[in-house]
């Protein structure tokens, strides 16, 4: 199943536009945990189970498990094993590089861990992109426009009259011969976020920024969405994650998954 499929098919059962943001951090996780013998891998089963039908994608960052070493290593690779199988994963390495280590990258996150979705730095150009693309069941999104501050730095420079952010996307337009591209185009640039949709139609957009970045919900269903309002990942991570440190973490998570994509539905007219 190619990766499209699978996405649309997780949103529609769940009518979901939700993605959570597995950014599991050991400091965080709450004290009663502690005890077990793997801690993330026991927050992040909570997590998964109390929200599996109220979501359209999981995104587990690497870093925070490549921070804990082997045994983070491990953490990350059962909690995919974990995630039910019709719902994507989307790994979230950032990774970009020449053409024979972004081949050992799309090796390690599409045959190791399983993933179905990474994302990707295109500054390198096509040839540390394609490795990625040669894999036409999964799908390569591509930085285009960040939610953070720097993305002030270079993404919004303009180059011969045009924004940086609208030559990413046409270009990663030109690579999508396969059908395995989407964008990564932050929240809080809603505007931008429009401009980029009306290059970029049927992309999936993977759209971070909602919740601790503060977001708008709105807008980000108004033009981040295709013509039948999908086609967007809507992360949140830190909101829902961490709703609660007490025992009745997971519990809280789903009250704040539950109400993050009623919101959202409310604004697709679902």
């Amino acid at each position: 199943m190619r990766f499209v499929e699978k996405l649309q098919n997780a949103s529609r059962k769940n009518n979901s536009l939700v993605c959570v943001g597995l950014d599991t951090d050991p400091q965080k996780i709450p004290k009663h945990l502690l005890r077990e013998e793997d801690p993330t891998l026991a927050f992040n089963q909570k997590i998964i189970d109390s929200t599996s039908d109220l979501v359209c994608a999981y995104k587990p960052n690497m870093a925070f498990y490549e921070a804990q070493g082997s045994r983070g290593w491990e953490s990350l690779r059962k909690t995919c094993s974990y995630i039910p199988k019709e719902i994507p994963i989307i790994i979230d390495a950032k990774r970009g590089d020449i053409g024979n280590t972004a081949r050992m990258y799309a090796k390690a996150i599409f045959e190791e861990l399983k993933g179905d979705a990474v994302t990707v730095s295109p500054y390198m150009g096509e040839d540390a992109v394609s490795p990625f693309l040669e894999y036409e069941d999964k799908c390569a999104f591509v930085l285009c426009l960040t939610s953070n501050k720097g993305a002030n730095d270079f993404q919004l420079s303009e180059v011969e009259g045009k924004p940086f952010y609208e030559i990413v996307a046409e270009k990663v337009l030109s690579w999508n011969a396969k059908g395995n591209c989407g964008l990564v185009v932050g929240a809080t640039h809603p505007e931008q976020l429009k401009r980029i949709r009306q290059i970029a139609p049927s992309l999936p957009f993977l759209i971070p920024g909602i919740g601790a970045q503060a977001g708008d919900v709105e807008s980000t269903v108004k033009f981040g969405t295709d013509e039948n309002r999908e086609m967007a990942v809507i992360n949140s991570s830190r909101g829902i994650l961490y709703a609660s440190d007490q025992e009745d973490f997971d519990g809280a998570a789903r009250q704040e998954a539950l109400r993050l994509r009623d919101k959202i539905n409310l604004h697709r007219g679902r």
